[in-house]
């Protein structure tokens, strides 16, 4: 904007000038200021010293402007340049410390539905894909991003892969996601690997693959549509534990750990309804095997999953009456 007035300011007293040290027409002024500014010559040697200063005045100006608007060009690339870099390297840094974080390979329509349950818990989570459209959609999210092939191993330990909590493979390729979790698998034993499959063999093959869990996106949605219109209040119930954005009511799962002060009391005894107001539905025993609504007698082991369902309030208690005791020391 300076610049711009800089320019018309210039012409405009050269203009003036001109016209009253050579008496020319305005238009002829003009057109000679223009000419003298930018540089590109002059229309003819002027008739006397006056005007012949005028225009070394305006060649001087035109100089002064011209490396000025080079100057802000150059700032305005290297300024963007270096601002995206920096931008690029704090990105690298926050990734560089995470840990328990989860990584979301495919950033289509199953990808940000995920991403929005995890801002919704407040679960970190790095996304890697390298499409133009996913990378929009992340950088429009606010997420960490990491560009690049997630089939690639290089791509997954640049998103953290051996501090990872869990693996997301959303891609809606099923070779993508086959390498993901094969790649995934092999790095990380212990890492918790869900993956989409568009069907029945595609599922199979991820489960040999690796992958703890593989859903099937249209086969669920026939599930969820099909038990709307047979059992509308159970799903409209689950939709509301299962969902992080729902207001009223969530599901948490806990594992009792061997640090836990409540490891080995019953439901009884931990008074659990009373203390927290959530419910214990189901307990998971350490063989894999579900207990749904266990008995008051109960004694919840070390290795067992608790599933309890409440409000946010009642399962940040319920958390707290599991946690491990350096946990609720520190």
């Amino acid at each position: 904007m300076r610049l711009l007035v800089a320019v018309a300011v210039t012409l405009a007293v050269g203009t003036i000038a001109l016209h009253e040290t050579l008496h020319e027409a305005w238009f002829q002024s003009l057109y000679r200021a223009v000419i003298t500014v930018t540089l590109t010559g002059l229309d003819s040697v002027p008739s006397n010293d006056s005007a012949r200063i005028v225009s070394l005045a305006l060649v001087a100006a035109g100089v002064t402007l011209i490396a000025y608007a080079g100057a802000v060009i150059v700032e305005a690339i290297t300024g963007g340049v270096l601002t995206g870099a920096l931008a690029e390297r704090r990105r690298e840094r926050t990734i560089e410390h995470l840990h328990d974080h989860f990584i979301i390979c495919g950033y289509g329509r199953v990808g940000q539905r995920v991403a929005e349950e995890f801002r919704a818990t407040h679960a970190p989570y790095v996304v890697l894909d390298f499409h133009e459209d996913a990378v929009a959609a992340a950088q429009e999210d606010g997420a960490l991003l990491v560009e690049g092939d997630a089939t690639r191993d290089e791509n997954l330990r640049r998103a953290g892969l051996e501090r990872a909590r869990g693996l997301v493979a959303a891609s809606d390729s099923d070779a993508d996601n086959l390498y993901v979790v094969l790649s995934a698998r092999s790095s990380r034993p212990d890492l918790t690997i869900v993956a989409r499959a568009s069907g029945a063999d595609a599922e199979k093959k991820l489960g040999l693959a690796g992958a703890d869990r593989v859903v099937l996106p249209y086969t669920t949605a026939g599930q969820v549509m099909a038990n709307l219109v047979l059992k509308p209040q159970v799903t409209a119930f689950l939709d509301a534990v299962t969902t992080a954005t729902g207001p009223d009511l969530q599901l948490a799962e806990i594992e009792v750990r061997r640090t836990c002060a409540a490891a080995g009391r019953t439901i009884r005894e931990l008074r659990i309804r009373h203390e927290t107001g959530a419910i214990v539905i189901a307990l998971r025993k350490v063989d894999g095997s579900f207990d749904t609504t266990p008995e008051p007698d109960t004694p919840i082991e070390v290795g067992d999953v608790l599933i309890g369902v409440g409000s946010p309030n009642e399962i940040r208690a319920l958390e707290d009456l599991f946690a491990p005791r350096e946990t609720v020391a520190g």
